[in-house]
């Protein structure tokens, strides 16, 4: 592994946890998996403890290196220094001059005389300064090196000797080795793999799309260098074909294995060709030491144990094994497999699973095992059978091969399995087929896209021109257009393609195709601030609409319950969409899933539920990575529960990757939902100017897109706000009165008013109307408190207790900004209280009475100027700084002397003290 900065992603616990133990004395040993970033952990131990002056030693033996007697310790003591050699007595001198060249002792030569050599001069050395011994890769040592330096350590050297030492496992030398190469006492320690986000981060930082790294994790079993090397190896192309293993990670998976014994080899080489494999299946396919060869393998990282079912980590590994297999031992744990299995379904894939060659009579039996498991609903399993049936089928069953191809196709894709998908599609593309045969297997690659629809053109060419004039094949294939649409953000284009959609529709008797193309026109007409989007949807509900499961979230039922969730009707919301979930659960491509569990996640951050939002948010983003879905939608929903009942950090942070992910895949809507969640992040984290950039550019976007609903993304308040801090006061109340005539168009509802309100309030309050700002923000807390949203009623009477301070009431401030901490501490909005005890803090002022709270009633913007004249800026100097016109800033300024009742910039910076001057958070 690298050991620059973003290789030591998610290590800040361990480094703690080993700096601790190193500290007090002793030793800590590691170990892990080749790859898992031991070695970065131990360059940034070693780089800190030589920033301190410490005197580190080095030694990384190769493989080789562990058959060349004393080249250890020879590398070693040539890094101590020369007095500590001229320390030494003469019997250890003359053994040093030995050890140095790695040269075996001369004969005579006192045993014990060489293993003084060391401990003399580590505890000369450290008699000056501190030692650490960094070892890394101890499994290739030399057992001469190892015995000495072992030596050495249980002599005590002292608290000032420590070593800090790595061993790769699994390892045939010994599990203990690293630990035994330390004094006491010696801390063991694992190097966890990198959790979910960690990783992407680290692949992300490396230049891999956001969804590529993040359907790496679970392919690398969290093991950095792994997934860097087949995040390199990933060829252009859909991000459902899976790249061939590179030679590096390939090798290092072999290493993994060759360290087992043969027979647990050959145990897990029949768990890998299991369909599922178990205990049981290994015991009846005649493993009869299977519960020991899989305790040794999991004890080496292997595999892991859950009751019976067996996981192979990484995942990769099964492949490979299969892989390296000759076909003579896959012949044989196939057709064990096939003898003791309980399924004769499982029995017949087995038996045809021993050999490639076409048989018409094992092609046909397959086939019907598939029916009868996509009856069932084991969408994965049959599609499977499906392929398998196409794979062993003769010439002469030409056309049953296509069919059993676009079940299979069909299957793959309700079944969660892309690649089998994406398989089956293409090679009924490739064949001689039939063109409804075609066009459905375009449509399957169409929907393993994802959010790159934008860039599936020729698919969607080719899928129209195949349909022809048929309605039952054009009605699928519009729809999918119209979704493309939305996602590049083009309402026009979206709602022709919606309008042709329930055309075909209904020529097609298709009810389905016909609601979800009228609940996406429904979406177009909201999104423009149609009020006809209500007859609209109306319509689509009344229809006899089944869709799939994973065409849930495109049907009537869930657009409702989404635009409930808009119009503040939260319960109504969260009751349809927990139905919803129940029926989701079935959709094993997970994408319906994914979307019900976000919807759910933004419902319970709007009525105050943070740690249940934070629940359903972590729940959609592993579901979504797990499926290989695009991340820009579940990182938008894990940014925004963030904001509410998490971390500020990290909501800034899933909503950058959001934005990146979304501009990867021209998904120019969810572009929209991340940049207004990250605009929210950086205001409340103090970075202003950052904060209105990223809004500015979500205005402009949403102005080209034809967005005119306030209530869809309720950016336009967090915006006003942003520019009233910075002094951009005109721009503020402009954005706000847009806000306020798109609302009446659409009818104004009480979340609206609220909403619209407490925004009002900001900008009043920044803006020196600070009486106003207490009016508007305290109907606004009433209104929230009406519809039951807890964080919006906070917040408003925060907004109102920082007006009030403003105004030079303190006692009232305290009163609204503490009644609003109380709000947020039971609603678990973490980070809202946090930010709430900083503004009730500001409210107390000095203990003598009289004295007024350090900001003076300022706004943000006044106490910025302030401190700049305090320092001596100049209004153009000052205006340069904060991006404002001198203007403003002259404006501004004699605000600040009417407040504080004084008349020139001299009596200004001798009534302001530094401790004055603080911003408000």
């Amino acid at each position: 592994m690298q050991s620059d900065a973003t290789s030591l992603r998610g290590r800040g616990a361990l480094l703690a946890v080993i700096d601790a133990r190193l500290g007090a004395g002793g030793g800590v040993a590691l170990h892990g998996p080749a790859g898992i970033g031991k070695t970065a952990v131990l360059d940034a131990v070693a780089a800190q403890a030589a920033a301190r002056n410490e005197l580190v030693l080095r030694l990384r033996p190769v493989r080789t290196e562990r058959s060349l007697p004393y080249a250890g310790i020879a590398d070693l003591v040539s890094q101590l220094p020369d007095d500590a050699a001229q320390a030494l007595p003469p019997a250890q001198r003359a053994a040093l001059a030995a050890l140095r060249q790695g040269l075996p002792p001369r004969g005579g030569t006192p045993a014990l005389a060489r293993r003084l050599v060391l401990p003399l001069m580590l505890a000369h050395c450290a008699r000056r300064r501190a030692v650490l011994l960094v070892l890394d890769d101890a499994q290739w040592l030399d057992a001469e090196s190892a015995e000495l330096i072992g030596f050495a350590m249980r002599r005590r050297p002292g608290h000032r000797v420590r070593v800090l030492a790595a061993q790769r496992r699994p390892d045939p030398a010994g599990k203990r080795r690293a630990a035994r190469l330390c004094p006491a006492p010696a801390l063991e320690l694992a190097v966890p793999p990198l959790d979910a986000d960690e990783l992407t981060a680290l692949l992300e930082a490396r230049g891999l799309p956001c969804r590529t790294a993040s359907r790496m994790h679970e392919a690398s079993a969290g093991n950095p260098f792994l997934a860097l090397a087949l995040g390199g190896a990933v060829a252009p192309g859909p991000a459902w074909r899976p790249a061939p293993i590179p030679e590096t990670a390939r090798e290092l998976l072999r290493d993994r294995l060759r360290a087992l014994p043969a027979g647990v080899a050959a145990t897990l080489l029949v768990a890998a060709l299991a369909t599922d494999p178990t205990t049981t299946v290994l015991l009846r396919a005649g493993r009869d030491d299977a519960v020991r060869d899989l305790r040794l393998a999991e004890t080496e990282g292997v595999v892991e144990l859950d009751g019976e079912a067996i996981r192979f980590t990484p995942p990769l590994l099964a492949q490979v094994l299969a892989e390296e297999a000759t076909a003579a031992e896959r012949h044989s744990a196939h057709a064990a497999l096939a003898a003791g299995a309980v399924d004769p379904t499982e029995a017949l894939r087995h038996r045809a699973l021993r050999t490639g060659r076409p048989d018409a009579a094992v092609a046909r039996s397959l086939a019907a095992a598939a029916d009868r498991r996509a009856e069932r609903g084991a969408g994965r399993d049959a599609a499977e059978l499906y392929l398998l049936a196409a794979d062993r089928c003769p010439h002469t069953l030409a056309a049953q091969r296509l069919d059993w191809l676009v079940a299979a196709a069909r299957a793959a894709t309700t079944g969660g399995a892309p690649t089998l998908a994406g398989r089956a599609a293409e090679a009924v593309i490739a064949a001689d087929a039939p063109a409804g045969h075609r066009v459905r297997a375009r449509l399957v690659l169409l929907d393993l896209a994802g959010q790159a629809l934008a860039e599936m053109g020729e698919t969607f060419a080719a899928a129209l021109a195949e349909a022809g004039d048929d309605p039952a094949l054009l009605a699928p294939v519009r729809l999918r257009l119209t979704w493309a649409a939305f996602l590049t953000g083009d309402p026009d284009r979206a709602a022709a393609e919606a309008g042709r959609t329930v055309e075909a529709a209904r020529r097609a008797g298709d009810p389905t195709t016909e609601a979800m193309g009228l609940s996406l026109i429904a979406q177009v007409q909201r999104l423009r601030g149609e009020a006809r989007w209500v007859d609209t949807l109306s319509q689509a509900l009344e229809l006899p609409a089944t869709p799939a499961p994973d065409w849930l979230h495109y049907g009537p039922r869930y657009m409702a319950a989404r635009f409930a969730m808009m119009d503040d009707r939260l319960d109504e919301a969260r009751d349809e969409l927990l139905k919803l979930l129940v029926v989701a659960e079935h959709d094993r491509i997970g994408e319906a899933r994914v979307e019900v569990l976000r919807s759910l996640s933004e419902v319970a951050t709007r009525a105050g539920r943070c740690r249940e939002a934070l629940q359903y948010a972590h729940r959609a983003v592993d579901a979504a990575q797990h499926a290989g879905l695009s991340p820009g939608p579940t990182w938008y929903t894990a940014a925004v529960a963030e904001l509410a009942g998490g971390s500020l950090t990290a909501a800034a942070g899933f909503a950058r990757r959001g934005v990146r992910a979304s501009e990867q895949e021209g998904d120019s809507l969810y572009l929209r939902r991340n940049l207004h969640a990250l605009g929210q992040a950086e205001l409340r984290l103090g970075e202003t100017r950052a904060g209105v950039t990223a809004l500015r550019r979500l205005r402009d976007l949403e102005a080209d897109s034809g967005g005119a609903d306030p209530m869809i993304v309720r950016w336009h308040g967090d915006l006003a706000g942003g520019l009233a801090s910075l002094g951009e006061h005109a721009e503020a109340a402009a954005t706000l009165a847009e806000a306020r005539a798109a609302a009446h168009r659409l009818g104004n509802t009480p979340g609206t008013v609220g909403y619209l309100d407490r925004a009002t309030a900001v900008v009043l309050s920044e803006s020196g109307q600070a009486d106003s700002a207490v009016v508007l923000s305290a109907a606004a807390a009433q209104h929230f408190e009406q519809l039951h949203q807890p964080i919006e009623q906070a917040h408003a009477l925060l907004v109102q207790g920082g007006a009030e301070r403003r105004r030079r009431r303190y006692a009232a401030a305290r009163v609204a900004i503490g009644a609003a901490l109380a709000i947020f501490l039971a609603a678990d909005a973490k980070p809202w209280a946090e930010q709430t005890e900083r503004a009730l803090a500001r409210t107390e002022g000095n203990s003598a009475p009289g004295i007024p709270p350090a900001d003076l009633g300022l706004t943000s913007t006044e106490l910025r100027i302030a401190g700049l004249v305090r320092d001596g800026a100049s209004n153009r100097e000052i205006a340069t700084q904060l991006y404002l016109s001198v203007k403003t800033v002259e404006a501004t300024l004699t605000r600040v002397y009417r407040k504080l009742g004084v008349r020139s910039r001299t009596q200004l910076s001798s009534r302001l003290q530094v401790s004055e001057l603080t911003s408000p958070a």
